[in-house]
C-alpha cells in the first residue's frame, strides 16, 4: 500500500475530485485553505493581502498498482497550468488499521 499526498491550488479543487472519481479512489482526506509555497518555483499561498491563493491537500490509502495512473493524471494536470501548481508525494503504508 501507499500514501498519495497532493498538494494543489484550490483552483484544481473540481479537477482533483474528477479524477479521483475517473480512477474510482474512494477513500481520501482533504484539507482546505493549506499554506506553502513550492520549492523551486511557486509562489507562497498564505491568503493575505499579498498572496491571497490558498492551496487544499489530499491523502489517499491506494494498492501499489494504482498509483502510476494517480500520478499520470496528476502530471497532466499539472502541464494545463504550471503556474496554478500542483504535487504529489508516495509513501510507504508500513501497516493499517
Amino acid at each position: 500500500m501507499k500514501a498519495v499526498m497532493i498538494t494543489f491550488n484550490q483552483a484544481h479543487s473540481e479537477k482533483m475530485e474528477f479524477i479521483f472519481d475517473q480512477l474510482e479512489i474512494r477513500g481520501y482526506t482533504w484539507w482546505n485553505d493549506v499554506q506553502g509555497r513550492g520549492t523551486e518555483t511557486g509562489e507562497p499561498r498564505k491568503g493575505t493581502h499579498t498572496w491571497p491563493e490558498m492551496n487544499s491537500a489530499v491523502m489517499t490509502i491506494i494498492h501499489d498498482e494504482r498509483v502510476d495512473s494517480l500520478l499520470e493524471s496528476i502530471r497532466k494536470l499539472d502541464e494545463i497550468n504550471k503556474e496554478v501548481g500542483v504535487r504529489a508525494f508516495v509513501l510507504n503504508v508500513e501497516k493499517t488499521y
